[in-house]
C-alpha cells in the first residue's frame, strides 16, 4: 500500500489543491455528476446491498426533481452501481471501475473486508468513500477519504457483551463467527467482554461466510449444553443453524447476533428457538421522527420496506449533496475537504458529522428482540 497522505495535513492541502483547480478552470461544474455505489448486488447478501442502493437512488431522484444545482448551475446527479459480490477481489475490481468511470464519491461498501481492500483505491484518487462497514481497521488505515456512517464494532462488541452478561439467563455460552473481518472482529470483542464478566464459554468456532452446513455445530452445541449463542454469522447462515438445532431438539437457547441478522429475512427464524436478539449500529427506521415518512416513500418507490439500512445511505446521499454544493465543485478532493468540515443534515437520522479519523461523532448501538415476526427495540446506548 503506497498511499501515505496523513489526515492531519490533508484538509488544508486538499482545499488549496481544490481551489487551485477551480480557479484554473479544471473543476468547472459539468452537466451531470456521477455518484458511485458499491454493494453486494448478487449472492446471499443481495437483499441488503440492493436496499443500500435503493436508499441512494431514492435520494438522488428527489434531489434531481427538486432541481439540484452547484455554483448556480443546474446539475443532474447520476448513480453508477457496481456489484462487489461481498468479495474483496470483486470489490477491488468494482472500486477501480467506479474510479475510472469518474465518480466524485462512493457510497459503499457493506462488508468490512471489502471496504478495507477498496479504501486505498478511492484514496489514491481523492474520492470520498461513505461506508456502512463497521470494522475499526478501516478508519485505522488513516486514509482521509473514509467516512463511516454508523458506529464501529468496538461499541457494538461492548453492547453484545454487556447485554449477554446482564440480560441473558444462559449458563453456557458459545461464540461463532463467519471468518470475515466483520464477523471475527465482533466475535473476538464479544468474547473478551464475556470473559470480563466471568461468563463460561464452552465453544468458540469460526467458519467462512458461505457455510450453511451446521449439523456438526448443532450437535456440539447440544453436547456442551450451550444455551447462550453469540452468533456473528449472516442471516442466511443463522437460519440454517437454527433449523439444525430444531432438528435435534436443542431449542432452549437464546441467540444473540450482530447487525447482519437484523434483517427481514431473519424473521423466518421466529419460533425456532426460545429467543432471538441482535445488536446493531443500524437503528431501525421507525426509531426516528422522520422515519415513517421515509418508510412511506421507500415502499411507494420499491413496493417493499427497507431490508437493512437504506435510510442511512439515503441520508448519506443528502449529506454528500450538501458537500458538493458547499465545495461548488465536482472535484473529489474538494468534496472530501467539504465533508471533513460539514455538519451534514440527514433527513431521517438527523445529522452526520465526522471526527478526524472519519468516525461519526454521534452514533449508538441498539439491542433488538425478534417478536411477532418483527424486530423490537429492547435498549439503546451510545456508551455501553
Amino acid at each position: 500500500m503506497q498511499y501515505e497522505i496523513k489526515r492531519r495535513h490533508f484538509s488544508t492541502g486538499l482545499a488549496a489543491l481544490g481551489a487551485s483547480a477551480w480557479l484554473g478552470g479544471c473543476s468547472r461544474v459539468p452537466d451531470s455528476i456521477k455518484i458511485g455505489v458499491g454493494q453486494p448486488l448478487s449472492g446471499p447478501l443481495a437483499p441488503l446491498g440492493q436496499d443500500l442502493l435503493n436508499g441512494v437512488r431514492l435520494a438522488v431522484d428527489e434531489l434531481n426533481k427538486a432541481g439540484f444545482s452547484v455554483g448556480g448551475k443546474r446539475v443532474a446527479l447520476e448513480v453508477l452501481a457496481q456489484d462487489d459480490g461481498a468479495d474483496a477481489a470483486r470489490g477491488r475490481a468494482a472500486a477501480q471501475q467506479l474510479v475510472e468511470a469518474g465518480v466524485v464519491a462512493v457510497i459503499g461498501h457493506l462488508n468490512s473486508g471489502v471496504s478495507i481492500e477498496t479504501a486505498p483505491i478511492y484514496a489514491a484518487k481523492n474520492v470520498p468513500q461513505l461506508i456502512i462497514s463497521t470494522n475499526p481497521k478501516i478508519t485505522q488505515l488513516g486514509l482521509p477519504t473514509t467516512f463511516r456512517i454508523v458506529a464501529n464494532d468496538n461499541l457494538q462488541a461492548r453492547a453484545i457483551g454487556a447485554f449477554a452478561a446482564s440480560q441473558l439467563t444462559a449458563r453456557n455460552y458459545a461464540v461463532v463467527d463467519d471468518g470475515t473481518p466483520y464477523g471475527k472482529g465482533l466475535a473476538d470483542g464479544a468474547q473478551e467482554q464475556l470473559k470480563k464478566a466471568n461468563k463460561p464459554i464452552a465453544l468458540r468456532q469460526g467458519f467462512d461466510d458461505k457455510t450453511v452446513a451446521f449439523a456438526d455445530l448443532a450437535a456440539k452445541l447440544k453436547e456442551a449444553k450451550v444455551d447462550g449463542l453469540i452468533c456473528m454469522l449472516n442471516d442466511f447462515q443463522a437460519l440454517a443453524l437454527l433449523k439444525e438445532l430444531q432438528k435435534i431438539g436443542h431449542t432452549r437457547i437464546s441467540l444473540l447476533g450482530g447487525d447482519l441478522v437484523k434483517t427481514s429475512e431473519m424473521t423466518k427464524g421466529m419460533g425456532l428457538v426460545d429467543e432471538i436478539f441482535c445488536t446493531s449500529p443500524v437503528l431501525d427506521v421507525t426509531e426516528f421522527t422522520a422515519g415513517r415518512q421515509f418508510l412511506e416513500k421507500y415502499i411507494a418507490a420499491y413496493q417493499k420496506p427497507p431490508a437493512y439500512g437504506g435510510h442511512y445511505t439515503y441520508d448519506a446521499m443528502y449529506v454528500l449533496s450538501d458537500a458538493i454544493r458547499k465545495s461548488a465543485s465536482a472535484d473529489p478532493a474538494t468534496i472530501t475537504s467539504a465533508l471533513h468540515s460539514i455538519n451534514g443534515y440527514a433527513p431521517v437520522t438527523g445529522t452526520m458529522v465526522w471526527d478526524e479519523a472519519g468516525e461519526p461523532r454521534y452514533s449508538s448501538v441498539g439491542v433488538y428482540e425478534l417478536r411477532k415476526a418483527s424486530w423490537e427495540l429492547r435498549m439503546r446506548s451510545d456508551r455501553w
